[in-house]
């Protein structure tokens, strides 16, 4: 605890802006490796990191974008990701990263809403910007300009040092629900994550980070990116997407010590490499039913050294993790950690450490962040998740109303998601304010949790509870391999979820789809569309 404290000192007198993060880091570990792409190009020490940043700030000051100027990133995961976000942040600026997989449409929505001065894009999505006036378009591979952008700037020069309670970036989400909003997170913001992670999890310069998640969401942001920038360690990066063959591949040539993920992954893996390992093999299945404790011990070995064999940190966040699969890891001793948090608190609310994870919860407040339960249902102790904390943002950007209704009169921030809280302070996500269904007599329902239900069978890819009519309806995606009968199935997943949920939340009726539920950047499907078509 002393030395937690001490450096905790440390961190916060060095880091309450980007700025004083870029200067303190690039000098401090300046030898060492800052990130590389699994391929070996680019790679950067934290000096040259330095030296890059510094260039391409001053490229954007002679083009006459300087404090204050928004500045877009619309990129896949690379190191001169970061690249481009320190140049803009370190320097004043304010990013605005895209995630790539945005349509054309949402992407000039960003743009013309944030009214951005100049943007670092990718060739593959260069397409998608053609045709916007007064944007400095710059490759993000080689930081060349693209065009001019065909309007007079100003090139005097207005770089200042930003201060804690700057803006350093709007980050636009949509969430799963509605409309998008422009997230403004300042300085402090992100800095009083970084103090949050280490409190969580203490990493240093020697750990060896894996990036898979986009880089444009603040959980790979914040927690991705800052943190171990903060730490001096290294990162890297896939530069492709995260095929299943391509992860595996990554995970033997870096062997990570830290990584970040969300549910799905390790529930594809558990689901189509653990479960199905388990089924085909006589010996592990003898062991598993007569001694459990050899088998769980054999399975998680096998699990830890399919990832590399020295990972001592493995984040999940950004949704609710499936509770057959957590117990698993649980027992196998792999080392998971949970985080709750959202967009809006930079992301950080709750967190569980390796050692202090428990299947269901999602952990206790953030270093730093109070949270409470308000309008809490006395019959169930369930009630809407309210925090205040440093990692609370601003508000959302040209949006006063939206802004003041995200807050309660006494200055708390609404997440609108439904909690309870057990004796030892731990939180258990219950769902979503916006998406309980309410029952015939008044009993509220949480399809999240009869979802976690369905998926937790050997032949669901993924699950959707609607009400439709006044009935539960449960929309099913099958894995792929599946080759049973249909109708027999369809009895046997109504008969199997409803004797494990309550009397009020059974299902009335199965629907299997054939295409894959559209999701977010942290994989939450996009509920309303399914729930208002």
């Amino acid at each position: 605890m002393k030395h937690f404290i001490k450096r905790q000192n440390q961190m916060s007198e060095r880091m309450n802006t980007l700025a004083l993060l870029y200067r303190y880091s690039t000098l401090r570990f300046a030898d060492n490796i800052q990130s590389q792409s699994i391929n070996g190009r680019p790679s950067y020490t934290y000096s040259s990191f330095r030296t890059r940043c510094d260039a391409i700030s001053e490229m954007l000051e002679n083009q006459g974008i300087g404090f204050g100027d928004r500045v877009a990133i619309l990129s896949g995961n690379k190191p001169n990701w970061g690249i481009a976000f320190f140049a803009a942040t370190a320097f004043g600026r304010i990013a605005v990263p895209i995630l790539p997989e945005s349509s054309e449409n949402e992407i000039r929505n960003i743009l013309e809403h944030s009214e951005a001065k100049a943007i670092f894009v990718s060739q593959r999505l260069l397409p998608g910007i053609k045709g916007l006036k007064g944007l400095t378009a710059i490759d993000i591979d080689t930081f060349t300009i693209l065009n001019e952008p065909g309007v007079e700037t100003d090139r005097r020069s207005r770089r200042k040092k930003p201060l804690p309670d700057d803006v350093a970036a709007i980050i636009y989400t949509s969430g799963t629900t509605g409309n998008a909003k422009g997230v403004m997170l300042s300085h402090r913001n992100f800095c009083r994550n970084i103090l949050a992670a280490y409190a969580a999890h203490p990493c240093y310069e020697k750990d060896v980070w894996l990036s898979v998640l986009p880089m444009a969401h603040t959980y790979e942001l914040s927690l991705g990116l800052l943190y171990p920038f903060a730490c001096g360690a290294c990162i890297n990066y896939l530069g492709k997407t995260p095929t299943p063959s391509l992860l595996m591949s990554a995970l033997r040539a870096v062997r990570p010590t830290v990584m970040l993920s969300v549910p799905l992954i390790i529930e594809k893996i558990y689901r189509g490499i653990i479960v199905p390992s388990v089924m085909k093999n006589r010996a592990l299945s003898w062991i598993q039913s007569r001694i459990p404790a050899l088998f769980y011990l054999l399975a998680g070995a096998k699990l830890r050294k399919a990832f590399g064999g020295r990972l001592g940190f493995f984040g999940i966040g950004g949704a609710k993790l499936d509770i057959f699969t957590e117990k698993f890891l649980k027992k196998a001793g792999f080392p998971y950690a949970i985080g709750y948090g959202m967009t809006e608190t930079a992301p950080l609310i709750c967190t569980a450490g390796v050692r202090s994870t428990h299947p269901g919860t999602t952990g206790t407040p953030a270093y730093g962040t109070k949270v409470r339960l308000a309008g809490t249902d006395p019959n169930t102790g369930t009630g809407e998740i309210q925090c205040k904390g440093e990692n609370v943002m601003l508000g959302y950007y040209k949006d006063p109303e939206r802004t003041k209704a995200a807050f309660t009169d006494d200055g708390w921030f609404r997440t609108k998601d439904l909690a309870c809280v057990d004796s030892k302070g731990r939180f258990s996500i219950k769902g979503r304010l916006n998406t309980v269904i309410l029952g015939p007599s008044g009993e509220n329902i949480y399809p999240e949790e009869i979802e976690n239900v369905i998926n937790g069978m050997a032949e669901v890819e993924e699950s959707l509870v609607i009400q439709s009519d006044g009935r539960l309806v449960a929309l099913i995606r099958l894995k792929e391999d599946f080759s049973g009968e249909i109708d027999c199935l369809k009895k046997g997943i109504m008969n199997f979820v409803n004797r494990q949920v309550s009397r009020f939340s059974r299902i009335a009726e199965v629907r299997f789809v054939k295409e894959a539920f559209e999701k977010t950047a942290t994989h939450k499907i996009r509920r309303m569309k399914y729930c208002t078509a």
